[in-house]
């Protein structure tokens, strides 16, 4: 087993710049060159408290995987930029990071967190729906891109592992 921690960084700190150029070449990959551009459709500041934040998980200095949330709206924290590295894959570090996104937005006092994804990304998909985030369509500026919502509840955002409530505390 991989031994990894959480980190709260900021959007511009260095563990950052691996998961956004893994994003790149994975949107890139996935739906055509320029693609990997939409990882610049919000502003660094926006993950910034109090109204946000940036979440790695590390290993030793490796960024294994990563997210960030930004206020959409008064109740609602979106989440954005979240990707695992592709040799961290299927260990459960994508359901890991969510839902310490999910913690951290409770803990800034929003009442649920909405994303979006998009259709070559099976498997985001199926995670989202297998947490219990609702459909909501899309609702973004990206053409057949899903959105997804969930309600954020006492028991369920109060779930978290010690790492992560360390970082959110």
């Amino acid at each position: 087993m991989v031994y990894v921690q959480f980190s709260l960084v900021r959007f511009s700190s260095p563990e950052v710049a691996p998961l956004l150029a893994g994003l790149r070449l994975e949107y890139n990959s996935r739906y055509g060159a320029g693609a990997g551009d939409s990882t610049e459709d919000v502003p660094a500041e926006e993950f910034e408290a109090p109204n946000g934040g940036f979440l790695v998980l590390l290993d030793g200095e490796h960024t294994v995987a990563g997210g960030g949330i930004h206020r959409f709206d008064a109740e609602t924290a979106e989440i954005k930029r979240m990707w695992t590295n592709p040799d961290y894959r299927r260990q459960g570090h994508a359901r890991s990071i969510l839902r310490a996104l999910e913690a951290l937005a409770g803990r800034l006092g929003f009442a649920r967190v909405r994303l979006e994804t998009g259709y070559a990304q099976p498997e985001a998909l199926a995670l989202y729906r297998s947490l219990g985030y609702r459909d909501i369509g899309n609702y973004g500026i990206f053409e057949n891109a899903s959105g997804f919502e969930r309600t954020l509840s006492e028991p369920e955002a109060a779930v978290v592992t010690d790492a992560a409530a360390s970082v959110t505390a």
